[in-house]
């Protein structure tokens, strides 16, 4: 059995490295969320950043649930392996961690405590930050944010976390730290600035002031495909750096990171891997939500329907293929002029990265939290679209895609993987056979589909036709259907 991966010692030439002293750098960025996207994108980035200017810009990184990811990390001293998978594999060994923190709300708030830390990012997923993106306020039915409000010298959740760290800094006389959202979700910084105002208040208003007058929130969009870890990452980081590595991730050779350059306490040298600063981040996030990640949504609910495992089996299937070049079609027309985007070369890049026969980004794994996704990849361009008498029957076709494979989970008793799971499984099995009433009832939810859209008998009708058609003769036929001239 091959050693841990515990030091850069020992590792084959071929293996990439950091290029500069991890000790020689101190603790600047604390991160919240571990996930693999962090560890292929941002803290990568960091490693290139650092490479290039040094600075006190190291990661400390924490989960608040899981110990799993940062026990991994500290057995390997921050030490992990990204596997960069292509038509020719690549291993490289990331530094820019530090210690981890996992499962210890304490603990999480003392490090955001410490003046060294200049920026707190965050990768937690939509439904984590308890934040009602309607309201652009805290959502105090969230049980964190409920839970926080209630306990706040002991926060457990982001809000909380946050809050409490810049209340304790304000009375310091400690500058406040950057929130830096890496989420993939529109206006992410304006969102989470909105949320730990929202919290404030109910606490403090002259602490949300303050907050409001010295704290930074810039905007970003992230985009890097970074498949589930399987056993045969497991297996080839090991037969390509000769060590175990329990905290290694896998992805593909494409990066983008867009960010807003509002950072009062400074921030690493990002642009050296590739980050691009800009004035407003809004039209490059359009073209990545509703193109890359709309057009991902309709292949995870599409595959999952036809039994196509992984994306790249998706685009290999030609009647689907066409279909998601016409969602991305339908998307790009949607965005805004003039913001020097080409959404045509964007669709051929998305493709061609889509059918990389070396990433296995599962349908499955896409196909969650649809009511957290599908309000900006789907609905929100739909109803641009229908305002100005467009097109939207891609995404009328894409909305049966999914309430059919809804339908589907519900006939098994399957609970889907969404924060609101347990509603649409009742709604689906409520319904029944009557396509009509799941439509309406599902695009009715709350926070799902904008009023033009959920009460327009165009698009819903437009929606119940192919949901029937499906339902009747199969995704294959109706696919057929759509395709015909």
């Amino acid at each position: 059995m091959s050693p841990p991966l515990t030091g850069l010692a020992g590792l084959p030439p071929g293996v990439a490295r950091p290029d500069y002293d991890r000790a020689a750098h101190g603790i600047g960025i604390l991160h919240l969320g571990l996930g693999a996207f962090h560890r292929a994108h941002q803290a990568v980035y960091t490693d290139d950043a650092l490479a290039a200017q040094g600075g006190d810009w190291r990661i400390l990184g924490a989960n608040l649930r899981s110990r799993d990811l940062p026990d991994a990390m500290n057995a390997q001293n921050g030490l992990y392996t990204v596997l960069e998978r292509s038509d020719r594999d690549r291993a490289r060994v990331i530094g820019a961690h530090g210690p981890a923190i996992g499962g210890d709300g304490a603990a999480i708030l003392r490090a955001a405590c410490d003046p060294a830390i200049r920026i707190v990012s965050l990768t937690v997923s939509e439904k984590a930050y308890g934040i009602d993106r309607t309201a652009m306020d805290a959502d105090l039915s969230h049980p964190a944010v409920a839970a926080d409000l209630a306990a706040p010298q002991a926060p457990q959740g982001v809000l909380g976390i946050v809050t409490a760290a810049l209340a304790a800094r304000k009375a310091a006389g400690t500058a406040p730290f950057t929130l830096l959202s890496c989420d993939n979700l529109p206006d992410n910084g304006a969102l989470l600035r909105a949320g730990v105002l929202g919290f404030a208040r109910r606490l403090d208003q002259a602490l949300a002031d303050w907050i409001a007058a010295n704290v930074a929130f810039p905007a970003t969009m992230v985009d890097r495909i970074t498949p589930a870890v399987t056993p045969a990452t497991l297996a080839d980081v090991e037969a390509m750096t000769g060590h175990r590595d329990l905290a290694c991730v896998e992805t593909e050779p494409f990066s983008q990171w867009v960010i807003e350059d509002h950072f009062p306490q400074g921030r690493p040298a990002w642009e050296a891997g590739g980050a691009e600063f800009v004035r407003d981040v809004r039209p490059h996030e359009a073209m990545k939500l509703r193109m890359l990640n709309g057009s991902h949504s309709l292949l995870a609910y599409a595959g999952q329907l036809l039994g196509l495992a992984h994306v790249r089996d998706t685009v290999a299937d030609a009647g689907l293929a066409a279909l998601i070049r016409r969602h991305m079609r339908a998307a790009g027309a949607t965005l805004p002029q003039g913001a020097g985007l080409d959404p045509d070369a964007y669709a051929q890049a998305l493709m061609a990265r889509f059918a990389n026969p070396a990433i296995a980004h599962q349908t499955r794994q896409i196909a969650m939290d649809a009511t957290e996704k599908l309000p900006q990849r789907w609905f929100a361009p739909a109803a641009e679209l229908l305002a100005r008498g467009g097109d939207t029957r891609p995404f009328a076709f894409a909305t049966a895609t999914w309430l059919a494979w809804l339908a589907q989970m519900a006939a098994r008793g399957t609970v889907p993987d969404d924060p609101r799971g347990a509603v649409l499984l009742e709604l689906a099995q409520k319904a029944g056979t009557e396509d009509a009433e799941l439509v309406g009832s599902v695009l009715a939810l709350p926070g799902v589909a904008p009023p033009a859209i959920a009460a327009d008998p165009g698009f819903a009708g437009t929606v119940r036709r192919i949901l029937t058609s499906i339902r009747s003769h199969g995704l294959r036929a109706a696919m057929q259907a759509e395709l015909a001239p």
